[in-house]
């Protein structure tokens, strides 16, 4: 067995870790975006957008800057279960989604389906809770108040603005990649492996953090970035790899963690605030000061290379966590000279 130590403390098993990265449910849920992109995207309606190749948003030339259009859908579980905490989620991915592509939200609207009277108004209610968090409005959405109970469905769609870009698929062989996380939380949602970050804090304390990202946008100190999503950390270095058709070697012992969390846990983790960026090494301090800045936790925690696998490291022993000319995640892949219909 492959094993190595974080800090002298912690034991790791890289085949195990292997395991269940690539039999997680929040990556392997991802799959079926191909056909999805393929169809609509790729072969779909020409356009004013950018070509996109795995963006958390459309990215629309807009006067001077952009605008990004984003849309988020929540686990089905998890709103049957922690309806609240589902309202409130939804606020927060797609917030999320805007910022790690540089911008700033302008509006939200949504579509809920709920005819249990109780389970609606415990969604909502987080919805609002959300927006006044986030200091990003509602305005406006579609209600469906006759599904059944245990088939409830929510959606978000989010309109941000920003006057330079963060992108998915540009990371660069040679970049370092720097995780930023805010590792003052505590475990989330009991439907879903997660760390909330953001109960606690103040509106002002929450946009204070996230402004780091468009700030790194606007001073160009970073090209690629994705927040991190359900297919947690590994998982989101992992899609941005395939996304730019490079990979990546990344030390598991440069990863930072709360004690709170077992380390298989946190690699899968949906994160609250949590964002992966592909930076040059000689831009990496400044992006790790801002954050620092901000009282985040940033590191780097590995290296984008031109071999098309991502590969876990511990000290001498190492193990290929996807091989991309044979694994698929989205199977959305950046081909420069690609031409979009």
């Amino acid at each position: 067995m492959l094993y190595a130590y974080i800090g002298d403390l912690v034991t790791i098993d890289l085949n195990q870790i292997v395991e269940r990265i690539r039999n997680y449910e929040g990556l392997l849920r991802k799959q079926p975006i191909e056909g999805v992109f393929d169809k609509l995207v790729l072969h779909g309606q020409p356009g004013l957008q950018l070509p996109n190749f795995g963006d958390d948003a459309a990215v629309i030339p807009w006067k001077d800057g952009f605008l990004l259009l984003a849309a988020d859908g929540i686990m089905t579980r998890l709103l049957i279960n922690e309806p609240y905490a589902a309202g409130k989620a939804s606020i927060m991915v797609t917030v999320n989604d805007i910022y790690s592509m540089g911008g700033r939200p302008l509006a939200m609207v949504n579509v809920l389906a709920s005819g249990d009277e109780d389970q609606r108004s415990k969604v909502v209610d987080g919805i609002k809770k959300g927006c006044e968090k986030l200091r990003v409005p509602m305005v406006g959405g579609h209600l469906h108040p006759d599904a059944p109970g245990r088939s409830p469905s929510l959606a978000v769609a989010i309109l941000g603005y920003a006057n330079k870009l963060l992108r998915s698929h540009l990371a660069k062989a040679g970049d370092d990649l720097i995780l930023a996380v805010d590792l003052k939380g505590d475990k989330g949602c009991r439907s879903v492996v997660s760390w909330d970050a953001n109960s606690g804090k103040t509106p002002e304390e929450l946009l204070h953090r996230l402004e780091t990202l468009p700030l790194i946008a606007e001073r160009e100190l970073a090209q690629a970035a994705k927040d991190v999503s359900n297919a947690g950390i590994l998982g989101t270095v992992s899609i941005m790899m395939e996304n730019s058709c490079k990979g990546a070697v990344i030390d598991l012992t440069s990863i930072p963690k709360p004690a709170e969390i077992e380390l298989s846990d946190w690699l899968v983790c949906f994160q609250s605030f949590g964002f992966v960026l592909s930076v040059s090494p000689e831009k990496s301090e400044a992006v790790i000061a801002l954050f620092r800045e901000r009282e985040i936790t940033a590191a780097i925690i590995g290296k984008v290379i031109d071999e098309p696998t991502v590969t876990l490291k511990n000290g001498l022993a190492s193990k290929v966590l996807f091989d991309f000319r044979k694994d698929k995640i989205t199977g959305i892949v950046y081909e420069p000279n690609r031409k979009l219909l």
